[in-house]
């Protein structure tokens, strides 16, 4: 009996069966961003497991520490690997251990202390993240990296050059703070496309922003003498800035009234970045247009007895955004 009960059981129904599989608890699986592999059992009907993950999620601690402690004792920059640390537990950052005679610590008496690797060390240093300082900057950047981010970042603040004026502020913020206190002009700017200006020899610099990011560049006027104005561009930024990179033709039209032919005299050039634009005159920078004199018209608004204040740079630019497949051919 017990033995026809058993093959009864075994024989039962495919309806049967399927509502005792839709019973049988359900495997949900963790995030999807981590891998999961299923696996059976030894045997048939061997309940079926999750393998385990081959990683763990990263987990973040915020913690305060003496910044000390991330800081080599004998050059004072912060720690970045190799690091080493000798038997008596002093530390040392690769470049210093390379300079010590022999590679001995010269804070162990005897010495005796030889340096050695310290891969613990090295996990710590290069997984400490620390805030950029600059404001508006939301990255978090390696602590021994924090220098060199702070020379190429976005937001590093560019300095007023005007006369007597201190101020110091991101570039947008610049931007601002030339127009409203200093009045210098703003125009907007659509890459790719020559825009036309009408520049004063009287209005030594124009704000121009950049239609889809706001970037911001200075266009400084001034004198060459002999009656030949000098025209120059910088994006204002971070010197050591690198992305994006920008090029930038200027040129003016010049008509001959004898034959209607069109002259020009044209730059075509690479984008410099500064954090005090206008430091450098017109003619300091390394490439800037020369205008000469018949190449000036009269301002629109001019009066009688206005002379050379009156004229105007009938200036044509043009900035194009560099993609990074074109700054690899550059």
């Amino acid at each position: 009996m017990q033995g026809a009960a058993a093959e009864g059981r075994s024989r039962a129904s495919p309806d049967q069966a399927d509502e005792e599989s839709a019973k049988k608890p359900r495997l949900d699986l963790p995030d999807a961003r981590v891998k999961q592999e299923l696996v059976a059992g030894g045997g048939e009907g061997s309940p079926i497991v999750a393998a385990p993950a081959p990683y763990s999620p990263r987990e973040e601690l915020a913690v305060r520490i003496d910044k000390r402690l991330l800081h080599c004792h004998l050059c004072t920059l912060p720690f970045k690997p190799p690091v080493f640390q000798c038997k008596a537990g002093h530390l040392a950052c690769g470049v210093c251990v390379a300079q010590l005679p022999c590679g001995q610590c010269k804070a162990c008496v005897d010495g005796g202390g030889f340096f050695d690797p310290c891969p613990a060390l090295d996990a710590v240093v290069s997984s400490t993240r620390i805030e950029c300082p600059n404001p508006g900057c939301t990255r978090y950047v390696t602590y021994h990296e924090v220098a060199d981010h702070q020379t190429a970042c976005p937001h590093a603040p560019c300095r007023c050059t005007e006369p007597g004026c201190g101020y110091v502020g991101a570039p947008q913020a610049l931007a601002g703070h030339l127009h409203t206190v200093h009045s210098v002009p703003v125009r907007a700017l659509q890459y790719g496309k020559a825009s036309q200006l009408r520049l004063p020899v009287s209005t030594p610099r124009l704000v121009l922003l950049g239609d889809d990011d706001n970037r911001v560049f200075l266009l400084t006027v001034g004198a060459l003498g002999a009656g030949v104005t000098a025209v120059s561009v910088v994006c204002a930024r971070a010197s050591a800035a690198t992305r994006p990179r920008f090029a930038c033709k200027m040129w003016v039209n010049l008509v001959a009234a004898s034959c209607g032919k069109e002259d020009m005299v044209l730059v075509d050039m690479h984008m410099r970045s500064s954090s005090s634009p206008g430091a450098v005159v017109a003619a300091g920078e390394p490439t800037f247009l020369m205008v000469p004199p018949m190449y000036l018209v009269p301002a629109a608004a001019a009066g009688d007895g206005d002379g050379a204040a009156s004229m105007e740079v009938p200036l044509y630019i043009r900035i194009d955004k560099l993609s990074p497949w074109s700054d690899a051919l550059v």
